[in-house]
Order: C-alpha cells, then structure tokens, then sequence
C-alpha cells in the first residue's frame, strides 16, 4: 500500500499514538531524518564541579510565583511580586491532598479515572464563549468569527495566577495555550476546506480568562465576558525583543524593519514569572511553513519544501517562503512568548535572547544575585538543554522593569558529562556500579554581554540559528527535552526527556538505547543559578518495573511504584513533591496517560504514584497542583484523536455532544 505524504506513520505507531497527531501536531517528526547532524558526541571532557556550600534558592508559591530568599530565613519569604500573584513557602506534608493511587488504566477506557473519594469537572472547554457577545458553541455551524470568540482548542499549557483585585484568594486569570487542531474531528465534512482552515487558524493561539470560586478550597469557573478575558490570534501584534529584533534575518514585506510579529502559533508548555506575567513555547512551528529551498538552516530545523499538511499557504501567503517577500517568515516564530494576564489591551512580547528552536517552554528563577535564569529544553531527538540569564536584576517592587528582564542576557548550551566507567553504560539502562546515574556539566555560552561566543556567527545570527549555533560548541544530545522547570524551594532543576527510540549510543544522562520511556534529570548548579558549572543525576529512568529491569527510581523499590512513560509537563506542589504529566505511555506500556506524584526527598524519594488517568486517545497536559486547598487542575487535550467526524472515539466531557472537546478539568475531594 502507498502511505499518504499526510501520515508516513500510518502502520508504524501503536497503542495511543495516532499518524493523525504525528502529521498535525510535530509534522511527522519521528518519520523524518534527525534535524541535528553534527559531529557532536554524546558527552565529552570531563568538567569537575564543585558544589558550594552556599545554595541560591528561590520561594516557592502556590501557583508559582517567586521571590528570592537566603535558606536562613525562610520564615520571612512571603510576597506578592507586582502587586499580582501569591507567594508562600513550601510546607510539610501532603496538607489537603491526600488519596490513595489509582492502578493503571487500560489504553482504551474513554474516561476520565480519579482516586477513590475524587470527583472532576471541566473548568472550560473549546468552544465555550469568552466574551459578552461570544455565541453559543454549536459544532454543526462553526465559523471563523465565532471561533475568535470562543476558547480554543488542545489546551497544553495552564496557570492560573491570584487576583489581588478579588478578596479571599477566590479570584484569578487562567492563561492556556491552544497548541494544534485536527480538522478531521473538529468539523462536519459538509464544511469547505477553506472555512475550515480558518476556523483552525483562530482556534490556535493563547487565552486568557477570569476564573471565581466560592472559597479557596472551593471549584474554579471561568467568567464569561469578564473585563480581563482575552484571545490571542493569528493577527495579534507581538513585539520582537532581543538580538534578533531589527534584524535583516527577520524582515518581511510587512515589517521591513523586523520589529513585529503577526501571531502566535503551535505553543505547547509555558510559565508563570516571578513578574506575574506568563510564557509560552513556540514549539512545532516548522509544520506550518512551506521553505523557499533546502537551505541548511531549514534542514536544521525540519522545514520543507513540501506544502504543508495545513495548507495555510492556500489562503494566507507568508506562511510561504516560495513568496517572494516572506522567506524570512518562518524566522520569526520558534521563540518564547511573554503576555501580561492583568492588561488585557498589552502587547504581548517574543523574546529571541532566550533563541529560537522547539521551545517546550520556558520558567524562571531569581537568582541570588537578582538575575533572572530562565530554562528552556529544544523538544527535538538528540537536541538540547538550554539557560539563559539576564542582564539586569530583580527589582521587586517594580514590575514594569522586571518585564525587560528576558530581553537581554546570556545564553547557554549545557553539555553533561558521568562519573561512571564507559564500559558501564552499555545502552540497556543497568546502573552504574557507584548505585546512581549521575555526573558534572558545564554551560556553553552562545551569547554572552550581548556578543556573540560562536566562531563565524553573529549575535542576530546565534539567536535565529540557536540551533547551528550551538552545534558548533559541542553540548550533549538529549532523549528531547521537554518541560524542564526549577524547583523554586531548593533551587534544584528539573529537566523532563521524554523519550528517544532512534538512540542508539548511550550515555550516562541518556542511559539507554532506544530510549523509549523517558528519563527525567535533576541539575544542581555549582553555587548559584547563574554558575556556568552543575552537577547532575537521573531522578528517574521510567517504563514499568513489573516488565523493564532498565527502570529506575532514585533507589526506590520498584515494586511499590506505579509504571509511567513518556515523561512531558511537571509542576510542583506546596509539600514539595514532583508531578508529572505523560504523554505516550499507550504506545509504550499500554496504560492510558495520566498524572503521576513522586517525593524529592525522604525515604519516599523516587515513590511514583498514579494521581489521575485521562481518556481514550488523549495527553495530559498543564498540571496544576495546590496540596494547600486540595486540588488539582490539568489540560485534557486531543481525547479521541484518531476519529472522524462521523465515527468519533471519545465522548469526552460526556456531555451529550457529537464530538470530543479538549478542556481544562479539576479534580477535587467528592465531599465539596
């Protein structure tokens, strides 16, 4: 049979991995060539670390907002930065959120499975109208205009910071991003091509929404038509920041002067500023581009000359580069983004300091010098880890200074190097004599007091082609770093690998071959946030124990955990515990995907238990977790994935409708 260029990998996922989400969601990335060709080995100079004795830590907040502390006064971090927000420290304990582990779920169970004494129910859903004259969602008689007006679709990432203007903690704005759509459920076959690439168009982007709730351990609902209610679309002007802005590689027949951006597109994980601000990761953005030629700058970075699965270019003609006038369109997108939640007439900010490549997204952390480091992974096989650190400082009680931070600064490439024997790290996950997968790293700088560190290339240059870029100073090839987010108590970061099957030379941070479950990495910087020196270990080499000798959980037995693959989007609670989202698991061990809890610290250190399994087809995605108010919040995203319109496989929310809608759900004791 003839495959369809539209799904090279139809025979050869399995499980919950659908050829429609490989095409529509990262352009079949896994069918096509590995984007990173250099030279570069896995791990190579040994770089000794010392780590000080002195640790630069930030506070951690409920929804994750910080402020810099000294270990030796924690009692004193409580603060809300900007005037926005709530910040308070970690406490003992689980507090509220207390549950008993669900087993694992079948693949193909089409709901929605809580512990024992929980009760879930969507916060919103695409379609459900934003503003006062938002129409109802009505899928039969779908159009571009209502679309604008209405949440959009695949919900990944999800915050929610306080409003200081609503008393009692029972106030906030929810930020989610829309990461891709997938026309052959989303509409009825009598719709045209045409309109249907428009409704798509404006089902993308970010959303900001006003949510309430009765008490702080209450429900969260979204408010219609509220003041500060906001959607990002295609034709929402983004300023360009940092060294690429003004630069002849991101000029267009529209902007001449490369200042601006039209559009925000394929964001997947994100996060919230110490400022109050949040951020998004362009990630997949190459499937949306047609390229002019077969440069090596867009072999780099996946782009063709192919016409896209979309076909955007039909109606729209920069997403072309064959036009003349927009071959540096495709230039301007693959960065991360800044919006402020609270001005809803503010324009929203791509920041090319940080680079630009398949952003998971991004977090930040102040320093103890004030610096403001932001971490950033390249979701990518065999790319990389990145860091970058600004050149002013924290002024905490200045917000309108602090939203410049992230425009200029420093950035690195890290490159990770064992401890162990190579002999030792064979490729099948078997631990290191010394009982642990650990080691030094070091951070390569790219740019640095705003020059260029990168023989023959530019600043403008190493922002643009951050990939090439960093090809060139050696760092380590990752298993496709996803969320990779620090931990705001201990200062420790926490670097999610999802998984790689193409690998199949090992080294000690990326153990195995044919890595198909994932690993996640915890980092240590030499001293401060800023140090260009770390240490390193593995948290945790995922798969199922009862089938996977390679697994690893920090020296945890493996009996007692619950299996988990495919590593994707973390966050922490207040008690100090990880939580992982997945993304993948059906297509590896056969469960459905869910949420999953794992202690730091203790004799529970590496203890992975199931909090929540999603439906049928669908990732978890944008895990919020207050173990304060006993609550959890997560982005249900893609359910029935692989259906058509006339033959959906996921009724989820489950209620009533024809087809699967994407949503933000919370998951709260029964009792409330």
């Amino acid at each position: 049979m003839n495959t369809p260029r539209f799904l090279p990998m139809l025979g050869h996922t399995s499980g919950k991995r659908s050829p429609v989400t490989c095409a529509l969601k990262c352009d079949n990335a896994c069918a096509g060539e590995v984007c990173n060709t250099s030279s570069n080995g896995y791990f190579r100079d040994i770089v000794n670390a010392q780590v000080s004795r002195r640790a630069a830590l930030g506070a951690a907040a409920v929804f994750g907002a910080a402020i810099t502390l000294d270990t030796t006064d924690a009692s004193a971090a409580v603060g809300k930065p900007g005037g926005h927000g709530s910040s308070r420290l970690p406490v003992t304990g689980d507090q509220r959120l207390r549950f008993s582990p669900i087993a694992p779920v079948e693949r193909t169970v089409d709901a929605v499975t809580v512990p024992q004494g929980y009760t879930w129910k969507p916060i919103i859903r695409w379609g459900d109208p934003l503003f006062a004259n938002s129409p109802a969602f009505d899928p039969e008689k779908q159009t571009p205009e209502s679309q604008a007006l209405q949440f959009g679709y695949n919900n990944d990432y999800t915050e929610i910071v306080m409003d200081c203007e609503v008393p009692g903690r029972r106030g906030g704005l929810m930020f989610v991003n829309h990461e891709y759509t997938n026309e052959a459920i989303m509409f009825p076959p009598t719709m045209d091509a045409a309109t249907q690439r428009a409704v798509s168009r404006n089902a993308h982007g970010l959303t900001v929404v006003e949510v309430r709730r009765d008490n702080p351990h209450s429900p969260w609902r979204y408010v219609k038509g509220a003041r500060r209610n906001r959607r990002f679309l295609l034709d929402t002007k983004y300023e360009l920041t940092g060294p690429a802005a003004g630069s002849p590689l991101v000029t267009t027949k529209d902007d001449p002067e490369g200042r601006w951006v039209l559009g925000t597109l394929a964001n997947c994980s994100g996060g919230l500023t110490p400022w109050g601000t949040l951020l998004s990761g362009e990630e997949n953005f190459n499937g949306y581009f047609q390229a002019k030629d077969d440069s090596k700058e867009n072999k780099r970075y996946g782009i063709t000359t192919e016409p896209t699965v979309r076909g955007w270019e039909k109606d729209l003609p920069r997403f072309s580069g064959k036009n003349a006038g927009y071959e540096n369109e495709v230039n301007r997108f693959g960065w991360i983004v800044e919006v402020d939640p609270f001005d809803p007439t503010s324009t929203p900010k791509k920041h090319t300091a940080l680079g630009r490549f398949k952003h998971e997204g991004a977090n930040v952390i102040i320093a103890a010098n004030g610096k403001a480091v932001a971490y950033s992974g390249d979701d990518e096989r065999f790319d990389y880890l990145y860091k970058f650190v600004s050149k002013g400082t924290y002024r905490p009680n200045d917000r309108a200074h602090n939203m410049t931070l992230l425009s200029e600064g420093d950035l690195y490439v890290a490159k990770f190097t064992g401890d162990s024997p190579a002999a030792e790290i064979d490729g099948t996950g078997k631990l290191p004599t010394d009982g642990s997968f650990d080691g030094t790293g070091v951070w390569l700088p790219l740019i640095k007091d705003g020059k260029s560190m990168v023989p023959g290339m530019t600043a403008d240059q190493v922002a643009v082609y951050t990939r090439l870029a960093a090809d060139l100073v050696g760092p380590t090839k990752m298993d496709r770093c996803e969320d990779v987010q620090p931990n705001l108590a201990t200062g420790k970061v926490y670097v999610v690998c999802t998984n790689n099957t193409k690998r199949t030379e090992a080294d000690e941070v990326n153990p195995r071959a044919k890595n198909r479950d994932g690993h996640i990495v915890e980092i240590t910087e030499t001293g401060h946030q800023t140090s260009e020196t770390f240490r390193w270990n593995l948290l945790l080499v995922a798969g199922d124990p009862a089938k996977d000798t390679s697994t690893y959980f920090s020296g945890f037995p493996k009996d007692r955990v619950s299996p988990i693959s495919c590593p994707d989007n973390i966050t922490f609670d207040q008690a100090g515990n990880l939580w992982i989202a997945t993304d993948g698991a059906p297509s590896t061990i056969g469960y459905a995907d869910g949420l999953f809890r794992v202690p730091l610290s203790g004799h529970g250190r590496g203890h992975v238990t199931q909090f929540l399994a999603v439906p049928n087809q669908a990732e978890t995605c944008g895990p919020i977790v207050s173990s304060l108010d006993g609550w959890v919040i997560v982005a249900v995203q893609h359910p029935g994935e692989d259906g058509k319109w006339t033959k959906q496989e996921s009724s989820f929310p489950y209620e009533g409708q024809k087809l699967p809608r994407p949503a933000v759900i919370q998951v709260t004791p029964a009792r409330r």
